[in-house]
């Protein structure tokens, strides 16, 4: 297991990444795009392969965020239930992404305050 920490956790950078490039109900987008995107930037683990995203993609799902709306071995099709809103966490600082049917608490899995 690596020691790698990304300076914005993984879960913030899928949020970020669907907001800027997915946010509209009607698109359709897959993991292997997220995954290429977080590559693109260089913030998380070089020794990660498609499938170490799996979880955080699972985890969207079940917050409500996004839909599996197809699957082939490897790659999620996904769609957003709803357009994400940006908010501020004040109290970890960073940018994040929500959805207004979503739990309002901060999806940094190392602060969790009430948005």
């Amino acid at each position: 297991m690596s020691t790698f920490t990304p300076s914005m956790p993984i879960q913030l950078q899928i949020r970020k990444i669907i907001f800027e490039k997915y946010n509209d109900v009607d698109t359709k987008f897959t993991n292997d795009e997220i995954f290429e995107l977080i590559k693109k930037e260089g913030d998380f683990d070089s020794s990660w392969i498609i499938d170490d995203l799996e979880p955080y993609i699972k985890e969207i799902c079940d917050s409500g965020l996004t839909r599996n709306i197809a699957q082939n071995f490897t790659t999620i099709w996904l769609k957003i239930f709803e357009p994400l809103k940006k908010h501020h966490c004040n109290s970890c600082n960073h940018d994040i992404y929500i959805g207004k049917s979503e739990n309002q608490t901060c999806p940094n899995p190392s602060c969790k305050t009430t948005i």
